[in-house]
């Protein structure tokens, strides 16, 4: 599939990607150009596929007959040379559908958690550009994630063109996006990784380049961060869909925008239909034309196309101070709210309390002095730690204002220690919520038990009542609309 065939319109070609998704036009002032006569259509001008009037190809390979009306109309010495054959990597996205909750494990999201993706296409129009506008649209929006999506109910990840990564290098992206990656941001791999991680969104906020394109086609949620129509042909297939997709409000909350995006979406129809007209038949055109070409029998067995293979696991680790909303709802229940940002407004009205979680490995050491909790994750039997015990006790020593310290064992697990107490082992109950990824983050359930251990009548006496009373009945800890159920119980078998 070529997106320039849908409307991309620009003059210098594409490098090093799968689909020449330039979305930008520039007025042509090279030789042929006139005055008011809009730049060519990049892919289908004649520049692009004539040399001294004859086609440079034997075969021009189409997803969509629509493709074909307007490469008859651009370039019509070109026409008989085009073959309908599909989209190749739609349709190894369609035959992955089946894996999504394997790829949205492989990311480190877990059941109840929204993923949401920021993609952008490479020109200074795009959601990593200016967005048309003149500003840095995705600082701006990575503020306002940090700022406003609870860790526990959203996860972010980042899919950039390859173009972006050669034209800055590497070390700059990361550069760039080093504090949203310590704060939980996952920056997917732009060749191999960025279709999976298409499957696993819950939404996307892109906006003119063919990953955007391809969500919608996939019936996903779009969000257009930069939507700029001026440059692209105004009777393609991506202006309908760049008029029609809802936009971003950059005056409004992002929160609330993306929960409605989700929540009243209505897949348009564009995008699937114009994305490929034989979808699931790329492989059986494509090796069909390509032996014909050599004048060759197809071998006998069916044609297929590599499968996606299942992405590295990457955890969805902050190292960022969290700043933690907790409330008693009840006995033995308490609403967490973890933000990997700024220190939220508490106010008296909110009948929340506030306490600080810092990971060990923070960048923003002074503030672990700070912190009521402290944890990190690893395996129970690393040797660098001792063990959880060990750890718990000596991150006591260290940070004299720490009340808890809790290692996390396992994707549903942790050994916590209370500051004058023997080490417990925090882990979800049996249940919906109990295996695997399916559960909540065990750092959650530390702060958790700290909120429910610091709430009611001060005094030792009392938190040794309340350290009773969740060893004995369990809690139940909410995040946003889920609840999940914990037990609190002695560390066995002794360290």
């Amino acid at each position: 599939m070529s997106d320039t065939l849908r409307g991309w319109q620009h003059r210098t070609p594409d490098t090093g990607h799968r689909t020449p998704d330039t979305g930008h036009r520039t007025p042509d002032t090279g030789a042929g150009a006139g005055a008011g006569v809009p730049a060519p259509v990049f892919g289908l001008a004649p520049e692009w596929l004539l040399s001294r009037g004859a086609p440079v190809a034997d075969a021009l390979v189409l997803s969509h007959p629509e493709q074909y009306e307007r490469l008859r109309i651009a370039c019509p010495e070109a026409a008989p040379t085009a073959v309908l054959a599909g989209d190749p990597c739609f349709d190894r996205i369609l035959a992955a559908r089946p894996y999504r909750e394997r790829f949205r494990r492989a990311l480190g999201v877990r059941s109840g958690q929204q993923l949401v993706l920021l993609n952008s296409t490479w020109n200074s129009e795009s959601l990593f550009g200016d967005g048309g506008g003149g500003g840095d649209v995705v600082a701006a929006l990575l503020d306002r994630v940090s700022a406003e999506f609870p860790v526990d109910e959203y996860r972010f990840a980042a899919v950039l063109h390859p173009n972006i990564w050669h034209g800055h290098g590497p070390g700059q992206i990361r550069a760039w996006l080093d504090r949203a990656r310590r704060g939980g941001l996952a920056l997917i791999d732009p060749l191999k990784g960025w279709r999976q991680a298409l499957l696993a969104a819950d939404a996307v906020i892109g906006d003119h380049g063919s990953v955007t394109y391809y969500a919608a086609a996939l019936g996903t949620p779009v969000l257009l961060g930069a939507a700029p129509l001026d440059a692209l042909d105004p009777d393609a297939p991506i202006s309908a869909f760049m008029r029609e997709a809802p936009q971003l409000d950059p005056d409004a909350s992002l929160s609330a925008q993306i929960d409605k995006l989700i929540r009243r979406h209505r897949p348009l129809s564009g995008p699937a239909e114009f994305t490929t007209s034989v979808p699931g038949e790329s492989a059986v055109r494509l090796r069909r034309l390509f032996y014909s070409m050599m004048d060759a029998p197809e071998p006998g067995w069916p044609a297929s196309l590599k499968p996606l293979p299942l992405p590295d696991y990457e955890a969805a680790t902050a190292t960022v101070p969290f700043h933690v909303l907790s409330q008693v709802l009840g006995p033995g229940e308490v609403a967490v709210s973890r933000r990997a940002g700024p220190r939220p407004m508490v106010g008296p009205d909110h009948g929340a309390e506030l306490h600080v979680a810092v990971h060990e490995d923070t960048r923003d050491v002074d503030q672990l002095d700070l912190a009521d909790v402290i944890f990190r994750d690893g395996a129970p039997d690393d040797p660098r730690f001792g063990s959880p015990s060990v750890w718990t006790a000596e991150v006591l020593r260290r940070h004299q204002g720490c009340s808890l310290a809790a290692y996390v064992t396992g994707p549903s697990a942790c050994v916590v220690r209370v500051r004058g107490e023997e080490p417990l082992r925090v882990v979800a109950a049996p249940g919906a919520d109990a295996g695997g990824m399916s559960g909540l983050d065990p750092t959650a359930y530390a702060s958790a038990l700290y909120a429910w251990l610091a709430t009611g009548s001060p005094g030792a006496a009392a938190a040794d009542e309340r350290l009773m009373q969740a060893m004995a009945d369990g809690l139940s800890v909410r995040t946003g609309t889920r609840l999940h159920r914990v037990r609190v119980e002695p560390l066995t078998p002794p360290e």
